[in-house]
């Protein structure tokens, strides 16, 4: 019994068919014509060099052309690769326009409101990308003159031209008359594509934003190294910071500054000394001329 997947070969041994291509160690030949890893041709080189390469970049060396001569491998990271390749395939499925076929039923003898009404229908399904089936069914003697429900179906097709074209013309099969529409180009999105547009554009905002944050990071840290490389050389002088105490001292000099202006200012009658017009120390024989005169007034009043 055969297993999905595996062949039975003539020894009775079992092959597993895998899709996944040769990775690293699993690529037998002598050599490779290496990709780089933004798609750069490196040339043809050994493989065990190929394998240093991708060792030293932390990188698989994957085989993506093994019927080339010689076979054409690239560096990649193939878990990495693998899992968007998964993403894509989801996102194709979620994204697939799965045309549904809708019906529309007519009576050949309908009034100008419901066949304008039933035409809207027909114009909402084919803008919405789906196909239409338009049934005309015919009852009792309408079955021996079909030509009516055919022209019902022409006049419908020619009204609806700028939505959808006839995929299948009017035929009769049974006691009815059928005609299939298809949509016209591409001139209304299916919901799922709206979306997905909505999701790329919300994306593709969400990555500009985050490419000029980072670029303005990048500028302020690669403006910093500049600058601390131009201090430490002397071309720029390194701010000074002044501490709390600097402050206060600058805060109280520019207070007495002001202070001294406004004392200027004031007329008054007499003027306090500075020190610079302090009178000078007297001088010594000033000071021995005191005491000379102290002493004359205690031998005067010893006399007395």
């Amino acid at each position: 019994m055969s297993v999905p997947g595996r062949i039975q070969g003539k020894l009775g041994l079992e092959f597993i068919i895998s899709n996944e291509p040769r990775i690293n160690d699993q690529i037998r030949v002598s050599q490779v014509r290496l990709i780089g890893p933004n798609s750069e041709q490196v040339g043809v080189i050994a493989t065990s060099v190929a394998l240093n390469l991708a060792k030293e970049a932390n990188l698989d060396l994957v085989e993506v052309a093994p019927d080339a001569n010689p076979p054409v491998a690239k560096l990649i990271d193939y878990g990495k690769y693998k899992y968007n390749e998964k993403i894509k395939a989801r996102e194709a499925r979620r994204n697939q326009s799965s045309a549904e076929i809708k019906e529309i039923r007519f009576r050949l003898k309908i009034d100008e409101h419901d066949f304008n009404v039933k035409k809207g229908h027909v114009v909402r399904f084919l803008n919405g990308g789906d196909k239409v089936k338009v049934t005309i069914m015919l009852r009792g003697r309408e079955q021996s003159r079909p030509i009516g429900g055919v022209e019902l179906l022409q006049r419908l097709a020619q009204e609806v031209e700028e939505y959808g074209t006839v995929e299948s013309y009017p035929k009769q099969e049974g006691r009815n008359i059928m005609m299939t529409l298809a949509p016209k180009g591409k001139k209304v999105h299916t919901q799922s594509e709206q979306r997905r547009r909505g999701n790329q554009s919300r994306a593709e905002r969400q990555a500009r934003q985050a490419a000029r944050l980072e670029a303005k990071q990048s500028a302020m840290s690669a403006q910093s190294p500049v600058r601390e490389a131009a201090v430490h050389n002397g071309a720029v002088d390194e701010p000074k910071v002044a501490d709390k105490s600097g402050v206060e001292e600058g805060k109280a000099l520019t207070s007495d500054v002001h202070s001294g202006e406004r004392k200027a200012e004031k007329p008054s009658g007499a003027v306090k000394p500075t020190s610079a017009a302090k009178p000078s120390k007297p001088s010594a024989a000033t000071r021995s001329a005191r005491p000379v005169k102290r002493r004359a007034s205690t031998k005067d009043s010893d006399s007395q």
